[in-house]
């Protein structure tokens, strides 16, 4: 191999350094004839969430939200939901951004974030409850794995329907709650306080001695929350925040 000399080298790498700063245009360079892209630098790719699932974004601060892609903030998203780490499904997806489904009031509630915003995760798991037929069916990979009665809200307090999501776990108050709370993103339309709390949350807890009412076919005993008895409730334990709940009146 022929050795190369100090000075011959540096020449080269000077020639290089021209070279590929004189034929720079953003997404490409020129160097020496070859072509070479580059992803542009501000584009983020999202992560491709595996069929059946659904992708979720986290925040990690407060953050603004948008009624639309650009524009002007319209609302400012909490870091935290009751001391939770806000966990949004995400409904649909913009180049830089995704809109997200929201655990404040009103039910319903969405916006639009920036992707640089949020690092994400997904979830497989799906709860879809049916107050019909005072059912709930637990999904994972949009495959039904459970399934079990249920207690829903009275006439004059009724659980609420729509498109939640679960928000975060809660410890339990007392032990007719079972070994922890679901707090879902839903709220009551009938309370507005429940017990100087600030709000009326649809949470999923254990039965609160209606055990025998709620039975193998369910029942309406509660002010708008969903109860299981507490073996049911258990099989919910890995459902992370962010997945997906349906309350269905079919």
């Amino acid at each position: 191999m022929r050795r190369v000399g100090r000075t011959a080298l540096a020449a080269s790498l000077a020639a290089l350094t021209l070279a590929s700063c004189s034929s720079s245009s953003g997404s490409h360079q020129t160097v020496y004839g070859a072509t070479l892209h580059f992803r542009h630098p501000f584009v983020r790719t999202l992560p491709v969430a595996p069929r059946g699932t659904t992708l979720v974004a986290n925040t990690h601060g407060a953050i603004p939200g948008y009624s639309a892609p650009g524009g002007t903030p319209a609302e400012q998203i909490p870091a935290t939901w009751h001391g939770a780490v806000s966990a949004l499904p995400v409904v649909r997806e913009s180049p830089g951004w995704v809109e997200v489904r929201l655990a404040q009031r009103p039910n319903g509630s969405m916006a639009w974030v920036r992707d640089s915003d949020v690092t994400f995760t997904s979830t497989p798991y799906k709860i879809l409850i049916d107050l019909k037929t005072t059912s709930l069916v637990l999904f994972k990979d949009d495959k039904p794995i459970f399934g079990a009665p249920l207690g829903i809200g009275t006439v004059s307090d009724p659980t609420p329907t729509g498109q939640f999501f679960v928000a975060f776990f809660a410890a339990s108050p007392s032990t007719g709650y079972g070994p922890f709370v679901i707090v879902s993103s839903g709220h009551s339309n009938a309370i507005s306080d429940w017990e100087s709390s600030g709000d009326a949350m649809m949470a999923i807890h254990g039965p609160l001695n209606a055990d025998a009412q709620i039975g193998t076919l369910g029942a309406r005993v509660s002010h708008g929350c969903v109860r299981l008895h507490v073996a049911d409730l258990l099989h919910l334990r890995n459902v992370p925040a962010g997945s997906p709940i349906d309350v269905v009146a079919s």
